[in-house]
């Protein structure tokens, strides 16, 4: 069985190389590009299973690179870490409504990263409980990761499916911020990442969902329910 691709996208050499030597050590295939425009061409041809994306690249910078893998359908599924020297939240929250699905701050611990490398593949690889879920005109298969709407296809990050799986799963009861980091970001992740995350992710969640959007609750000071 073929080990998992991953494509490392930055232009600075040492951490390409910090990064690549970390993955193969820990039995992955790695595949790497110095700029945006190559990031692309390689991710439409060679489609990894997941791609940590530097920020600041020259051509197109991580965040256009992201918007565009989002809007090809061949790219629009894979997996992306976002790796920045920007700290800000703003950043952060820039990042992940254009799709991303984790994001680090520059320095950062390469074996760390690997980490959310393999709970990221883990999460979309592991098994559900339930097959498939029927609310109003919102169809969810668990176990091809498929949404639709009305019966046309719905298109969700790994992290929204995450949460929105959680949520169905709950029937009805109401799931706190920290609990969703934990199902979406798994424990380790999510005690260093803001509740705020889940926020925007439940945010952009909506919008794909339309007009079965009043179903997703936010209850006040307490976090998030999904009405049946």
């Amino acid at each position: 069985m073929a080990q998992p691709k991953i494509l490392v996208v930055d232009d600075e050499k040492n951490i390409v190389e910090a990064i690549t030597y970390n993955l193969q050590k820990a039995g992955f295939r790695t595949l790497t590009a110095a700029d945006g425009k190559r990031a692309i061409e390689l991710a439409q041809r060679e489609l990894p299973d997941l791609i940590t994306l530097d920020v600041m690249l020259p051509e197109h910078d991580g965040w256009e690179v992201c918007r565009l893998l989002r809007q090809d359908a061949r790219t629009k599924r894979i997996p992306v870490i976002m790796l920045t020297v920007k700290g800000d939240e703003t950043d952060k929250i820039v990042g992940l409504e254009l799709g991303a699905d984790d994001y680090m701050t520059k320095p950062f611990s390469p074996k760390e990263l690997v980490a959310r490398v393999k709970a990221i593949l883990r999460r979309i690889k592991e098994p559900v409980a339930h097959e498939a879920a029927a609310i109003g005109e919102l169809h969810v298969d668990f176990g091809r990761h498929v949404v639709r709407l009305k019966d046309k296809p719905v298109e969700l990050t790994a992290k929204e499916f995450e949460l929105l799986k959680a949520l169905l799963e709950a029937n009805g009861r109401v799931l706190s911020r920290e609990f969703l980091l934990d199902r979406a970001w798994g424990l380790e992740q999510s005690l260093e990442i803001e509740t705020r995350t889940v926020d925007v992710h439940v945010g952009q969640l909506r919008k794909k969902l339309k007009q079965e959007a009043k179903r997703l609750v936010t209850v006040k000071n307490a976090g998030y329910r999904f009405d049946r």
